[in-house]
């Protein structure tokens, strides 16, 4: 069967957060002792100005997700940014540009068996085509020279570099941040 792109209305996906945080903790190889907390953080997200998500599905079987929101000063996301921007060699005023007018991708993942057949991608896409800010931000867990499916399609789009190296607190991983301009993309 081929999977099709849904968008979620935010009570559909309240429904779903189980089934998309078991997606996201497989897909980046976190603790299932993490689904709970998780749940709770994913239910709470759609209230968040300009909330959008997408969902791959396959008959009945959701094999993908990809949401997002509107970047505010009171998300602990934004408070990241700003550490990992000034730490970066001080905020610029191309970040301050970009902190003023951002839509948080904040998840975007394919169940591992599924990854490859370009799911990502049209996840991605359709997610940013709701996307009602001048810039995308997103963090990606770093790799030896890019070297997997995410950075991949990150580059695809677009997306440049914010910062590298950044370590959240509660991850030891080293994440980059990565940036798209909306209204001047040519991919």
């Amino acid at each position: 069967m081929t999977a099709s792109i849904q968008r979620l209305t935010a009570a559909e996906f309240v429904m779903l957060v189980p089934t998309l945080v078991d997606i996201y903790i497989e897909a980046m190889g976190y603790p299932r002792s993490m689904r709970r907390q998780r749940i709770q953080v994913w239910k709470g997200e759609v209230r968040s100005p300009g909330f959008a998500a997408v969902a791959a599905v396959d008959g009945s079987q959701v094999i993908g997700i990809a949401y997002g929101f509107i970047g505010t000063r009171e998300r602990w996301w934004d408070r990241q940014l700003i550490r990992a921007m000034d730490s970066n060699g001080g905020i610029t005023e191309l970040d301050r540009e970009m902190l003023r007018n951002y839509f948080e991708v904040a998840e975007v993942h394919v169940t591992p068996s599924r990854q490859g057949e370009g799911l990502g991608s049209q996840l991605l896409s359709a997610l940013l085509s709701q996307a009602t800010a001048r810039w995308a931000l997103l963090s990606t867990p770093e790799v030896a020279d890019e070297a997997n499916n995410a950075f991949a399609l990150y580059r695809k789009f677009g997306f440049r570099d914010v910062a590298r190296n950044f370590i959240y607190y509660g991850d030891k991983r080293p994440f980059a941040i990565l940036a798209l301009d909306l209204e001047n993309r040519t991919g």
